[in-house]
């Protein structure tokens, strides 16, 4: 089993809370616009970092981490992208590689919006997007989400509202 905690969207806040929502995880997995290095180093303090670059990333961060990464855990294929579309309205640039290779999970984050569902039409693959963590945005509540995978399912899905933007 792999327990996962998810999140986007920081835009350089690092809430001291993340250290116990995700202390017992594996992997903590960030879907862009981190916003500065030193978020990447916190939650690389709490358990094994992937992520991609969002649109505010600079440099630095575009450095250690790539655009798109797809990847297997557990039997299960994970597509994480920071610009993804929403639920059925997916960006051109990955669309047709969506129509041709669904991933078993799509995540991505860019939109601030919390949205968790299945497409049918992608081989009822599972669309999440955890919202924002950050306090930059017109997000009302913060967002984050944790998740097991265990024997080619996901378990345990719980989405964290860690406050306000204020």
């Amino acid at each position: 089993m792999t327990k996962v905690g998810l999140i986007s969207d920081t835009h350089s806040y690092f809430d001291p809370k993340l250290n116990e929502y995700f202390i017992d995880r594996d992997e903590i997995w960030h879907a862009g616009d981190f916003g500065s290095v030193a978020v990447a180093e916190s939650l690389q303090k709490i358990a094994d970092l992937k992520g991609v670059y969002g649109n505010i990333d600079g440099t630095e961060i575009r450095k250690m981490f790539p655009k798109q990464l797809t990847f297997e855990r557990e039997g299960v294929s994970f597509w994480i992208t920071h610009i993804g579309g929403t639920y059925k309205r997916y960006c051109v640039p990955i669309r047709e590689e969506m129509d041709n290779n669904p991933p078993d999970v799509f995540i991505c984050g860019h939109s601030h919006i919390l949205k968790i569902g299945r497409d049918k039409e992608k081989n009822n693959m599972l669309y999440i997007n955890p919202g924002a963590a950050g306090k930059h945005g017109f997000h009302e509540k913060r967002t984050c989400i944790r998740f097991d995978i265990d024997a080619g399912k996901l378990k345990n899905m719980e989405v964290i509202e860690m406050g306000g933007r204020t």
